[in-house]
């Protein structure tokens, strides 16, 4: 990885130079000449005539809605800046999720500004504009493009977005000037946030983010489309999993997981979150993302991992597949449960239901099933009244989806998990059973057995969809997939 450039020793303590050179006074031990040699020689590259990104009337739709929720006030959005990885190393740049929402833009340092007008709000996106060849920001700064690649100027930005852009260095002053009430995004750009100290309160602030995070739950045309897209790749991307699980046994759960984000990378932005390949008893351990375990011949692979499109919405996935291709007599008994209880679940996804619902329905089949194998004594309704299956089914058995893989997390407890499906939500239904190896309350052949299964479902009009329905879910179609894909 190339050092940013030093400038050169000064002239005085390089003898042997033969040519006397000018000295620039904007990057001292950098050459007039070559400075001006860095000024000079470029071919104009601005875009004329760019279309519209594929979600900017969607984005468009979004910003009105939040106009009219917080008339007369003005509403500050950041993407976020680069985090440090590691000294001079950053992160990948992912924008906040609220900003993205919003403008369909991903750049670092972006921020959103909704002005209050007499008529409702007028939107700017604020963004670093490309870099300045005549003080040479753009080759000798780190963040110059000849080191991180070019960036839209502000036109383009405008014409992509949909949205007047100017320049983000003139925010922090102008905010600060700024007069009337304000609300804002925080967590995500220091240097927004210092410039609002005395404008903001938490309370407002927050009233900003919870309104955002219950303003996703119900999807558009885009963004579903968005989410059986990161959907499709997923499945391919299992597809992978399974015809290299003979190199995987050779190496660890490593090559699974390289495997799937080579798919995420190929078709998408990114993994939506860290993949969890978990083979044996590190099925049992609910988000197991070290993947440096054994992959053996015998055991089970629990793989729940989702492919983020381009525009950021990720899948969330999970198959417990037989690494030999074929269940043993009592993994299938405990696979085959999970599935009868997901299909529960997902069966009470539909438009007017509580969104409880298909958790209940899930956890009410697991519950008769530990009854039935002798692990709880019952009646079923003592178990489910007592939370007793919970010691083997742990959490809960689905989540809202959407640009996050939690997605709408800040939402009210009235408008979440105590609210009603609408057409147009998306969420998992992923219930599990997990008998821990060092589990000395069910019997030895349980022991290390973790399953889970999890589909991303849309609520329809008259009940719902399964986006991932390209990817087997009985038992029996497990294992003729995996053999048809084994070859």
């Amino acid at each position: 990885m190339a050092d940013e450039l030093t400038p050169e020793t000064p002239e005085e303590e390089q003898p042997q130079k033969k040519h006397k050179q000018r000295k620039n006074g904007l990057y001292p031990g950098v050459s007039e000449e070559l400075a001006e040699s860095m000024r000079t020689g470029w071919a104009d590259t601005e875009l004329h005539g760019l279309e519209p990104i594929a979600q900017a009337g969607h984005t468009a739709d979004r910003r009105a809605a939040l106009s009219a929720r917080f008339p007369g006030e003005r509403l500050v959005i950041p993407a976020g800046r680069l985090k440090t990885r590691s000294n001079d190393t950053e992160y990948p740049f992912r924008a906040s999720t609220e900003y993205a929402y919003l403008t369909g833009d991903q750049t670092e340092n972006g921020v959103l500004v909704l002005e209050p007008t007499e008529t409702g709000h007028e939107a700017t996106v604020y963004l670093l504009p490309r870099s300045d060849r005549e003080n040479g920001e753009f080759w000798l700064s780190g963040q110059g493009e000849l080191w991180v690649g070019r960036r839209h100027s502000l036109a383009e930005a405008g014409q992509l977005l949909g949205i007047p852009a100017k320049d983000v260095r003139e925010l922090p002053e102008a905010l600060t000037e700024a007069t009337g009430p304000v609300r804002a995004v925080r967590g995500h750009d220091a240097v927004i946030e210092a410039a609002l100290t005395d404008k903001v309160t938490k309370e407002r602030d927050e009233e900003l983010r919870v309104y955002l995070s219950e303003a996703r739950a119900v999807k558009d045309a885009f963004e579903i489309g968005e989410l059986q897209k990161a959907v499709d790749s997923t499945v391919r991307g299992f597809e992978d999993v399974v015809k290299v699980l003979d190199k995987a046994e050779a190496t660890s759960e490593r090559y699974i997981e390289g495997t799937f984000f080579l798919r995420a990378r190929v078709e998408g932005n990114d993994v939506g979150y860290g993949t969890i390949a978990a083979a044996g008893a590190h099925a049992c351990t609910l988000h197991w993302v070290r993947n440096d375990g054994a992959v053996r011949s015998g055991d089970l692979l629990l793989l729940d991992a989702g492919v983020e499109t381009h525009s950021l919405y990720t899948a969330d996935v999970t198959r417990t597949l037989p690494i030999n291709g074929t269940y043993t007599d009592i993994q299938r008994k405990i696979y085959d449960a999970v599935y009868e209880a997901q299909e529960a679940g997902i069966a009470a996804v539909k438009p007017g239901a509580k969104y409880r619902d298909f958790h209940d329905a899930a956890q009410h089949v697991l519950a008769e099933k530990l009854v039935e194998w002798g692990l709880l004594e019952g009646p079923v309704e003592r178990v489910l009244e007592l939370g007793l299956q919970r010691r083997w089914t742990l959490h809960g058995t689905g989540h809202m989806l959407g640009l996050d893989v939690h997605d709408c997390a800040a939402a009210r407890t009235e408008a979440y998990v105590d609210g009603t499906l609408e057409p147009g939500m998306c969420l998992t239904v992923e219930p599990g059973l997990y008998f821990q190896a060092d589990d000395l309350t069910v019997p030895e052949e349980y022991r290390g057995i973790g399953v889970r299964i999890e589909d991303d479902i849309l609520v329809t009009e008259d009940g719902n969809r399964n986006l991932s329905a390209g990817l087997p879910r009985t038992s029996v179609e497990v294992e003729a997939w995996m053999a048809r894909l084994k070859g």
